[in-house]
C-alpha cells in the first residue's frame, strides 16, 4: 500500500489520545471513524473533537471551513465491524495493558479489510508481541502520538521484528501527511526513545530522595533550572500521573532486569493512591498546599552529574542496541518531552567521561545495577562523544561556509538562497525562545551572512507555526536564583547581537507567525521591515514578571513607534493583535497565516535585487541621523556622493531609460 492509497482511518478508542489522534487525522483530509465500546464513550470523543476544532478556529489556526470539514470527515462507531469496513490504516488506542490490546486484536483481525496496516499507539508495550496475534505482523507497527496529539510534534514510528520497510515507510509518510515529525525507532524496546529517557530519569530521582542523598525541592530546582528541562523529575511526574511512570517502569523491570527496579518511594505513592495532579496530592498537594512551587536557588551540582550519568546510560543502551542513533534520540526527545537540547547533546556538553566516572563510583558504591556503565558509553567516552566528539564548528559537516547552502548550528537553521540568508530559529519544542546558546549562534550567523557578498538581505523566522519568538528563555534565566551580575553580562549579550543584526548592512525582513514576545519582539524591532501572520501575537510582557526588556527594546521600540506608543506597550504588558500593531507602524503588513512564508521571502527576495551600496548608506545615515541630524545628513551626502561613481548607478539610470528590470551587482 502506498500513501496516496490512504483514504480512510479507523481509531479504536476515544478517550483523550484517540479523539485527539482522530482530530489530526481529519484535519489532514483523511476519512475517519472513531470507535469505541460504548455510545457515551464514543460521543464524548466526538465533543471533543468538536469542541478542540471550535478553538482552533478561534485562535486562526485554522478557517472556519476547514474545521467543519475536519469534523463532517469523523463517523462515529460502537459496532467493531462497521467502524473497520474500508479502513487503510487501523489505528489502536485502547488501555495500555498488553492483554486487553491482544483481546481488541482479535476481534479487528475477524473484519478489517485484508490489505489494511494496523498500527498501536502503545507507549512502552512490545510491538511484536502485539504483532503476533494478528494475521499480519509485516503491516504492524507502533505510531506512538504524544498528548496532546494536536498540539505535540513527535510521533514514534516504531518497528517489531517482522515489520516490514514499506510498512515503516508508509506509517512515516502518513504522520508527515498530518504534520507531525516522525522518528524511526528500528527495534522493538521497552519505553522506545522518550519514555526510555524519562522514565529511569524519574526513577532515579527517587531513588536520590529515597537514599537521604538530596531533597525534592534539590532535585527538582536541578532539573529545571540548572538542567533546563521543562518541569522538575517529580514535577512531572505528578503531571503525567506517577501510576503511568510506575508501570511503564514495572513492564521495564520486567523485560530489561534489575537496573529498571522501581524506588520505594514510587510504590508507596501508588500504593497510598497518591498519584499526583489527577488525586489531588502526589509528590506535591495540590489541594491543601501550593502544588508545585520549585526553588530556582536550590540546584545542586552532584544531582546534576548523577541525573545526566544515568541519561547517558540510557542514551548509550538505545544506541548501543541499535534502537536509534544519537540525533533521532535527541529529536524525540527534545519534540516529545520539551528538553532544551537532546539527552546525548546534554551529556556531551557535561563530558562523557566524566559521567563515566560518576557512574563507576555510584556502583562501587552502592551494587546497584542502575549504575552500571554499558560498554557503548564507555567507548563513546573514549570517541570525545555521543556525537562524534567536540562540538565540531559552524561551517557544516562538509564545510561549507555561509557561501554554501547552509550553515551548521543546533538551535538555528541558516541558509542562503537566491542572495537571502535565512535565518530561522529552530526550538519550537521551547516555543522558539531565546536562551544564551542561541544568542551565540545568532551572533555567528549574522557575523557570516554580513561577510558573505552572496547574501544581500536577511530574513528571520521561527520554526513551527505557533512562534516566532516567545521571549527569552526565562527558566534558564532564573536559575541560581538569578545572579545580578550574569543578568547584565545577558543583556548586554542581547544587545550586542541584535545590535549586530540592526546595524547590518544588508536589509532584514522579520517574518512573523504566532506569538512574538519579550525578547522575540525585541529581536523583531531589529529587522528593517516586519510582516506578521493575522494569528500572529505580539507584546512585551516583561513588567508582568517584574523585569523589564533588556536587549535593546527600551530603545528601538520608541524609535520605531514613538515614545508614548513605546511606553504603551511596555508599561501595560499586553498582548497585541498584529493588525493593532500595524496601526501603530511596528508591522508593515499583516497576512494570512498561509501566505506569510511566502510574502516573508517575497520581500527578501525584492529587497536582495535591489542596489546594495545605496542600501548600505541608506541606513547608516538614518541611524546616524537617529541622535545628531547634522551627522545624518552628512553621511546621506557622503553615500550620495559614493554612489555617483558606481555600476548599480549606471545599470539603473540605464534600465530606467529602457523601462526595464536593473540587476544591480553592488560595484
Amino acid at each position: 500500500m502506498q500513501l496516496d492509497d490512504v483514504q480512510r482511518v479507523t481509531v479504536l478508542g476515544a478517550g483523550n489520545m484517540g479523539h485527539g489522534i482522530a482530530e489530526v487525522a481529519a484535519l489532514a483530509g483523511y476519512d475517519v471513524a472513531l470507535r469505541d465500546i460504548e455510545e457515551d464513550l464514543v460521543q464524548d470523543g466526538y465533543d471533543q473533537i468538536e469542541w478542540s476544532l471550535g478553538k482552533l478556529a478561534e485562535r486562526d489556526r485554522i478557517g472556519d471551513d476547514e474545521a467543519e470539514a475536519a469534523l463532517d470527515r469523523v463517523q462515529t462507531f460502537v459496532d467493531l465491524e462497521a467502524s473497520l469496513a474500508d479502513a487503510d490504516v487501523v489505528i489502536e488506542v485502547v488501555p495500555e495493558k498488553m492483554a486487553i490490546k491482544k483481546d481488541v486484536y482479535d476481534e479487528v483481525v475477524e473484519h478489517a479489510p485484508d490489505e489494511a496496516v494496523f498500527v498501536t499507539n502503545t507507549s512502552s508495550l512490545s510491538i511484536t508481541e502485539l504483532s503476533e496475534v494478528t494475521d499480519r505482523p509485516e503491516r504492524f507497527c507502533g505510531m506512538h502520538f504524544f498528548n496532546p496529539p494536536v498540539r505535540m510534534d513527535l510521533v514514534e514510528v516504531i518497528s517489531g521484528k517482522h515489520t516490514s520497510e514499506e510498512t515503516l515507510d508508509l506509517i512515516e509518510g502518513l504522520a508527515e501527511s498530518m504534520g507531525k515529525t516522525p522518528v524511526r525507532v528500528r527495534k522493538d524496546s521497552p519505553g522506545f526513545i522518550v519514555n526510555r529517557i524519562l522514565v529511569p530519569l524519574m526513577n532515579e530521582a527517587a531513588w536520590i530522595v529515597e537514599s537521604g542523598d538530596a531533597t525534592m525541592e534539590a532535585v527538582d530546582s536541578t532539573a529545571k533550572f540548572d538542567m533546563g528541562l521543562p518541569m522538575g523529575s517529580f514535577e512531572l511526574a505528578d503531571q503525567v500521573g506517577i501510576d503511568v511512570g510506575y508501570h511503564v517502569l514495572e513492564y521495564m523491570h520486567k523485560t530489561l532486569g534489575e537496573a529498571y527496579r522501581p524506588c520505594p518511594l514510587l510504590v508507596e505513592k501508588v500504593e497510598a493512591d497518591e498519584l499526583g495532579k489527577k488525586t489531588g496530592e502526589g509528590f506535591y498537594d495540590y489541594e491543601d498546599g501550593d502544588g508545585a512551587r520549585i526553588p530556582s536557588d536550590a540546584v545542586d551540582a552532584d544531582v546534576r552529574r548523577r541525573l545526566l550519568a544515568v541519561m547517558a546510560n540510557e542514551v548509550a543502551g538505545l544506541i548501543g542496541n541499535d534502537v536509534a542513533d544519537a540525533p533521532a534520540i535527541d529529536r524525540a526527545v527534545t519534540l516529545g518531552a520539551g528538553f532544551p537540547d537532546g539527552p546525548a547533546k546534554l551529556a556531551d556538553d557535561e563530558g562523557l567521561a566524566a559521567l563515566v566516572d560518576v557512574l563507576d563510583a555510584l556502583h562501587e558504591e552502592t551494587g546497584e545495577a542502575r549504575y552500571e556503565a554499558t560498554d557503548y558509553l564507555r567507548e563513546a567516552a573514549e570517541a570525545g562523544g555521543f556525537h562524534g566528539g567536540g562540538d565540531g564548528d559552524a561551517e557544516g559537516d562538509d564545510g561549507e561556509d555561509a557561501a554554501g547552502d547552509a550553515l551548521d548550528y543546533d538551535a538555528l537553521n541558516v541558509a542562503v538562497e537566491d542572495r537571502v540568508g535565512h535565518v530561522e530559529i529552530d526550538r519550537p519544542h521551547r516555543m522558539n525562545t531565546i536562551s544564551g546558546e542561541l544568542l551565540d549562534e545568532l551572533d555567528d550567523a549574522i557575523d557570516r551572512l554580513d561577510a558573505d557578498d552572496d547574501v544581500r538581505a536577511i530574513l528571520l523566522s521561527g520554526a513551527g507555526d505557533r512562534a516566532f519568538s516567545a521571549g527569552a528563555d526565562v527558566q534558564s534565566m532564573a536559575a541560581g536564583g538569578a545572579d545580578p551580575i550574569d543578568a547584565v553580562e545577558l543583556s548586554r549579550r542581547g544587545q550586542r547581537t541584535f545590535g549586530k543584526l540592526e546595524e547590518s548592512d544588508k536589509p532584514v525582513v522579520a517574518a512573523i507567525d504566532g506569538y512574538c514576545l519579550g525578547g522575540g519582539m525585541e529581536l523583531a524591532t531589529a529587522a528593517d521591515l516586519r510582516v506578521a501572520s493575522e494569528r500572529s501575537e505580539l507584546g512585551q510582557p516583561e513588567h508582568d514578571l517584574g523585569l523589564l526588556p533588556g536587549w535593546g527594546g527600551t530603545q528601538r521600540l520608541a524609535r520605531i513607534v514613538g515614545e508614548g506608543r513605546a511606553k504603551e506597550i511596555i508599561f501595560t504588558a499586553e498582548r497585541y493583535e498584529p493588525e493593532t500593531l500595524e496601526g501603530y507602524g511596528f508591522l508593515n503588513e499583516v497576512v494570512p497565516g498561509d501566505e506569510l512564508d511566502e510574502r516573508g521571502r517575497e520581500l527578501a527576495e525584492g529587497l536582495a535585487a535591489g542596489p546594495p551600496i545605496a542600501q548600505k548608506y541608506t541606513k547608516r545615515a538614518m541611524h546616524a541621523g537617529r541622535t545628531d541630524a547634522e551627522a545624518g545628513l552628512e553621511v546621506e551626502a557622503m553615500g550620495f556622493g559614493h554612489v555617483m561613481n558606481t555600476d548599480d548607478l549606471v545599470e539603473g539610470v540605464t534600465a530606467f531609460m529602457g523601462d526595464g528590470e536593473p540587476e544591480f551587482e553592488g560595484k
